[in-house]
């Protein structure tokens, strides 16, 4: 199987959206939705989608692994923002033009400042060597997770940088059926990008873990292969995502040949997100988790060792997973 997309910057939607005046069903607050039209995009077209390979969008918030300091490290997605200033002066600016493209930035001055780790997104547009805004006026980017950095806790649970792991759920190699949860070298991951999922990741729609025992797991982008999907017509998604098991799902990513990542959200199709019975939570899931090759004790509290309790177990599904501490 060929290499899968990473994500680096803003996917665009398969379809041509419009702007509908009416309460947004996935942003509070948002006096609006966007939906997806019954058009293609000339994105979508340009990449060859009907040639992409569709993907299920997972919930959770976007990381990367990179190197730092010398060895593979887990990045935690943390974007740029203009300033106060600068924001008005672009509102204002779509509100009279509506194209992005054409508000000049200074990227020196308009925005806030970022911890001197930061690195902006691979695919961003340069200009004079300086990282420019996407349409929304914000400069995607990452900072390293540090084992003790309390902003990104349930980051550093998911990895130890000591023996060079992370806790990853994929497909089991033997049994596309079933789910397992093991540990992957990170330099197996290097210059990927993953979704981190579980209990304090937004709004946890997977239903992972608990307050008491919070359980956080990363899912590699592309890990979850759509088999069965129809033809790329409005009404025929629409009914996938109604009426179909595998449909499920809070959306899709088509990973384009030319690397090029497309989606499409249930909110694009007026279909309601998070929702009871997710795909995700259909399948069994097996524990692959012997630490008995790695020369000295993980901590006791940490989820490798926890995980390492219930090697080789099987649950009905993700949600079944109670560690005990």
């Amino acid at each position: 199987m060929r290499r899968l997309g990473s994500v680096q910057r803003k996917m665009p939607c398969v379809f041509v959206t419009e702007v509908k005046e009416e309460p947004s069903g996935k942003r509070e607050q948002q006096p609006f939705k966007v939906l997806a039209t019954e058009t293609l995009s000339h994105k979508a077209l340009d990449a060859d989608i009907y040639s992409a390979i569709p993907t299920e969008k997972v919930d959770g918030t976007c990381c990367y692994i990179t190197t730092y300091k010398g060895q593979p490290y887990l990045w935690a997605r943390l974007d740029r923002k203009p300033n106060k200033l600068a924001e008005k002066r672009f509102k204002n600016f779509l509100h009279s033009k509506q194209n992005s493209k054409e508000f000049f930035w200074n990227v020196e001055e308009d925005f806030k400042p970022v911890p001197e780790c930061w690195i902006p997104a691979k695919e961003i547009e340069q200009l004079n060597g300086n990282p420019m805004p996407d349409e929304n006026g914000h400069i995607p980017g990452w900072v390293p997770v540090e084992k003790n950095n309390k902003q990104y806790c349930w980051h550093s649970s998911v990895v130890n940088y000591e023996f060079e792991i992370a806790l990853v759920l994929k497909h089991h190699p033997d049994d596309p059926g079933l789910l397992e949860i093991s540990a992957v070298p990170l330099s197996d991951l290097l210059e990927q990008t993953l979704e981190l999922i579980g209990t304090n990741i937004n709004g946890n729609p997977y239903g992972l873990g608990s307050k008491k025992h919070p359980l956080h797991l990363l899912i590699p982008h592309g890990a979850f292969q759509i088999r069965n999907l129809p033809t790329l017509k409005h009404n025929d998604l629409l009914s996938w995502f109604e009426g179909c098991r595998e449909g499920k799902i809070e959306g899709i990513v088509w990973h384009c040949n030319d690397g090029c990542l497309i989606k499409v959200h249930r909110h694009h199709l007026g279909l309601c997100w998070p929702i009871p019975d997710t795909y995700m939570n259909s399948k069994p899931v097996v524990i692959n988790m012997n630490l008995n090759k790695y020369d000295h004790a993980f901590d006791t509290k940490c989820l490798f060792n926890l995980f390492s309790k219930i090697d080789n177990q099987k649950f009905g599904r993700l949600k079944d997973i109670i560690l005990d501490v």
